[in-house]
């Protein structure tokens, strides 16, 4: 295997990477954003407030996105899997 293809294998399970945790870190900042406006709007600064939200809306996007991710993380591996042979040289 050579320097490119290594290069070229750790690109897609970089991009594999950030297109499973962006949906939920993204869903956990909004929702965040969301929370501190509303406390900067009613004067409650509770820092637990934030966080339960974050949590919530984390919990709630990672099971909303499960199959999707599954399904995506399924197919990189049956790729990789495939071309196992080409790899170990």
């Amino acid at each position: 295997m050579s320097i490119g293809e290594l290069a070229q294998l750790a690109r897609k399970m970089m991009m594999l990477y950030i297109s499973l945790a962006g949906p939920i870190i993204i869903a956990g900042m909004l929702l965040g954003l969301i929370v501190s406006v509303v406390q900067a709007i009613t004067q409650i600064q509770e820092q637990t407030l934030s966080f339960v939200f974050k949590v919530t809306a984390s919990l709630g996007a990672l099971l909303l996105l499960a199959p999707w991710m599954l399904k995506k993380v399924s197919d990189f591996a049956g790729s990789f899997l495939g071309n196992l042979d080409k790899f170990v040289r």
